[in-house]
């Protein structure tokens, strides 16, 4: 149980007050930082309709698109205009904290309050059927032997997220950071176009989203050598996860939520509670698999803990391999 954080000057105040009643929010706005049709959309939307179906929130929750700058935008009007509004919630991932940890939005993470989690889709690593590799250990056993030796590929960008999760494997095998510049890596649009440019020959190895690729799995037309999950995926149990094997690197694509620094603790901690009673609904679970999401709950501290330590080694490993100063 998470307790509720009492600010210094109110602490001997609340021990003698007649408690308060439970925070409840009004005319709730969830901000999308993206076009309509992406998954921060998606997270807003749909969990303001759950919200709304399970009386969660009094009446609907508006959902309000600000794109720009990968999220910045957003981030940047919530700190400037509506540090304060507790009845704002804001739709984040792995992508902002990796655009924060490479400096790419207005200021750091204690601009805000982290609110939780919802779910994930999780890295995950593969080869062609008939490869050699027949774990996650013998394919980085290879890059530490050579960096170069093996081309990946996946989703993203040099020092994008499926890059990074990559990087972050190898870095748990014993490639030295030194050498993790000299993996060599390829964008493709989509991990459903790495994956077939691997299939053809044109790579060795893919890292991305098992969303993405789960047919490839299904129909056998490529080994799945780990996903970078705490634990096993119930969809695919018979995957190992890289920490089974040696490495203890995980590798989630979150979709969770963010409310402004100057939010009071009562409602910070009354949007936990709501999320996480959200999260036990079986019209969120429901709504996350069909979507191609792992149901996963990080709550409050524990969130905050989680996004600070993703955000530190994400910022360290940009670092390493220069897309960073």
């Amino acid at each position: 149980m998470m307790l509720k954080r009492l600010a210094p000057a109110a602490t001997a105040v609340a021990l003698f007050a007649t408690p308060v009643a439970a925070f409840e929010p009004t005319n709730v706005e969830c901000i999308a930082p993206a076009n309509p049709g992406g998954g921060w959309d998606f997270t807003c939307r749909t969990v303001g309709r759950i919200l709304d179906e399970q009386d969660l929130v009094p009446g609907s929750v508006q959902v309000t698109n600000m794109p720009g700058a990968v999220g910045a935008v957003a981030f940047a009007n919530v700190a400037s205009k509506r540090p304060g509004d507790e009845n704002l919630i804001v739709a984040t991932s792995t992508v902002g904290i990796t655009q924060i940890a490479q400096g790419r939005y207005p200021s750091g993470l204690d601009t805000m309050r982290w609110i939780g989690m919802l779910g994930a889709d999780v890295g995950t690593l593969m080869v062609p059927a008939d490869s050699d590799y027949a774990d996650a250990n013998a394919l980085l056993e290879a890059v530490k032997a050579d960096p170069t030796s093996v081309v990946l590929g996946g989703s993203s960008a040099i020092g994008g997220w499926d890059h990074l999760r990559f990087l972050m494997m190898a870095q748990e095998a014993g490639v030295p950071e030194d050498q993790l510049g000299q993996i060599r890596w390829v964008e493709f649009s989509g991990g459903g176009d790495a994956v077939t440019q691997m299939m053809g020959g044109h790579i060795d190895a893919v890292l991305t989203d098992i969303g993405e690729i789960g047919g490839f799995i299904q129909s056998g037309d490529v080994k799945p050598l780990a996903v970078m999950a705490d634990e096993r995926l119930p969809a695919y149990p018979d995957i190992a996860t890289a920490t089974e094997q040696g490495i203890p690197a995980v590798g989630y694509n979150w979709r969770g939520f963010y409310t402004g620094g100057d939010v009071s603790d009562e409602a910070y901690q009354g949007w936990v509670d709501i999320l996480d009673e959200l999260y036990d609904s079986e019209a969120w679970q429901e709504a996350a698999v069909s979507s191609g999401l792992t149901p996963i709950w990080r709550g409050g501290a524990e969130f905050e803990a989680f996004v600070r330590e993703s955000e530190e080694r994400t910022r360290a490993i940009s670092k390493a391999i220069g897309v960073i100063d």
